[in-house]
């Protein structure tokens, strides 16, 4: 297959559920529904970790969480673990980022030629707050999802039409002078990521439309389980819902998520205006998703589809069109997929091991339904770790000091039967966590994630002092001035 330039565009909390191409009759995104139309969409696509900051070294490096020891949200990718950026840089293609990045900070060698506008973790450091793994803190800033979601125009949303405006003049003006190597250029948007607050030109499509309310979120629905309530306590997001908020944060969501599709328009259209679509991929994806308001969780943080599921659109030269496939997918597969997409033979280093990702421009063209996928969790909101593992129809998650859970996406994919009690389904069970220690060991992993968030701890000044430090709640978003020189 002939090497081409790539387009990565990336959104921020995008849950998969949310998109026309892949079901939803409640949000527009005639954007990616068009590009998902000229092309392949993965329908069981995965986050490696559903959290930010460690789905993005993930994404990054093209290894798993436990590979890397990029724990959590105060651990952020500093360059150290080589990834796609570095490899295509190093032997002379043009890597370009734009937008959030959400790495350790710009004065890390992080891989790319260069970084436009990019957004980094706060302080060079994160949220330290979450690396308090025991004794959970509440969470004072919790507020920040439900009180201020409504329409209006945020730091983030402004940061994100300048992210566009960027992309649009990079493709116009730049990538042409780029004909020797394919370039790869990597758009990083912040929505649909909280504040809850849309545009009101999106924010109206969806206020009055008596929305549906989140899936099981009435308390007497709510399932019990103790990873679950552990995250509801920690991240009490919903103590300040009623029925009205819950409406409001809901258009505020779906606003936002029609916010970045109408940005990802503009941006694929600078693409064919500026003549480049004929020689360009396109891959969309999101770091992960959000529960918005189902079990009463907000956020991401869980194993459940609405947060460890994902969007991942492939479109471009020779990717088969108009596919939804159902091989299991994950943003460990993007290293490779870049690498082949641009014609770059990876060149490993002797210490290295195989990366553990394939094509996806391979798994495009076939269905591999017993394919294993892993997701990994050992961050904020937590007190133990979480292993999720995708094969088939079953998602099997492992906690290292709570009960598993077990469910049967064709039967139930709304997730609402845990099938871990059942005799029936012992031997699954068995085989699935088998599949998980054949990849690591849990026990040990947890220990090692612990240790280092300990350590981190310990360095900023231990519990009390981080506690003090209060919660951010969100990064805040680069605003450079304007440059008139």
């Amino acid at each position: 297959m002939a090497p081409t330039n790539l387009l990565v565009i990336m959104s921020d909390e995008h849950s998969k559920k949310w998109l026309g191409c892949y079901g939803s009759s409640i949000v527009e995104t005639p954007n990616l529904d068009k590009l998902a139309s000229q092309g392949t969409v993965f329908t069981n696509a995965y986050t490696a970790s559903p959290v930010c900051v460690p789905a993005r070294a993930a994404f990054a490096t093209g290894r798993h969480i436990y590979e890397t020891g990029f724990w959590d949200n105060a651990d952020p990718y500093d360059g150290s673990v080589r990834s796609w950026h570095h490899e295509l840089r190093d032997s002379g293609h043009h890597v370009v980022s734009i937008g959030k990045l959400h790495f350790r900070s710009g004065e890390d060698d992080n891989g790319f030629s260069e970084e436009i506008i990019p957004m980094h973790v706060f302080e060079a450091k994160g949220d330290l707050l979450g690396l308090v793994r025991d004794e959970l803190p509440v969470r004072d800033g919790a507020w920040k999802i439900a009180r201020p979601a409504g329409p209006g125009d945020t730091t983030y949303t402004r940061y994100d039409r300048q992210i566009t405006a960027r992309a649009q003049m990079w493709l116009h003006e730049e990538a042409p002078k780029h004909v020797d190597r394919p370039w790869v250029l990597f758009v990083s948007f912040v929505a649909p990521h909280f504040p809850l607050i849309a545009p009101p030109e999106f924010y109206y499509r969806y206020r009055n439309r008596d929305l549906p309310m989140p899936k099981l979120y009435a308390k007497s629905e709510r399932p019990n389980h103790p990873f679950l309530e552990d995250y509801r306590n920690s991240f009490n997001y919903d103590d300040y819902f009623d029925d009205e908020r819950v409406q409001a944060a809901l258009a505020g969501y779906f606003g936002l998520c029609s916010f970045v599709d109408d940005n990802v328009g503009k941006v694929l259209r600078a693409l064919e205006e500026s003549g480049q679509a004929g020689t360009t991929r396109i891959l969309y994806t999101s770091d992960h998703g959000d529960n918005l308001g189902a079990r009463g969780a907000w956020g991401k943080s869980t194993m459940y589809e609405e947060a460890a599921g994902v969007p991942m659109i492939l479109s471009g030269p020779g990717v088969p069109q108009d596919v939804h496939r159902s091989t299991g997918a994950s943003h460990i597969d993007v290293h490779p997929t870049v690498l082949e997409i641009v014609g770059h033979e990876r060149q490993p280093r002797t210490t290295e091991l195989p990366l553990p990702g394939h094509s996806l421009l391979q798994l495009a063209r076939t269905e591999d339904w017993d394919r294993t996928i892993l997701s990994e969790y050992h961050g904020m909101g937590s007190t133990t770790a979480a292993f999720m593992i995708r094969r088939g129809a079953f998602k099997y998650v492992h906690y290292v000091d709570y009960p598993a859970q077990l469910f049967n996406l064709d039967d139930d994919p709304g997730e609402s039967r845990d099938l871990s009690d059942s005799a029936e389904f012992a031997s699954t069970i068995a085989a699935l966590e088998a599949a998980l220690r054949t990849l690591c060991d849990p026990e040990a992993v947890n220990r090692r994630a612990k240790q280092r968030q300990a350590e981190l701890l310990a360095a900023n000044g231990g519990r009390e002092a981080v506690i003090a430090r209060g919660d951010i709640g969100f990064t805040p978003a680069p605003e450079p001035p304007p440059d008139f020189s």
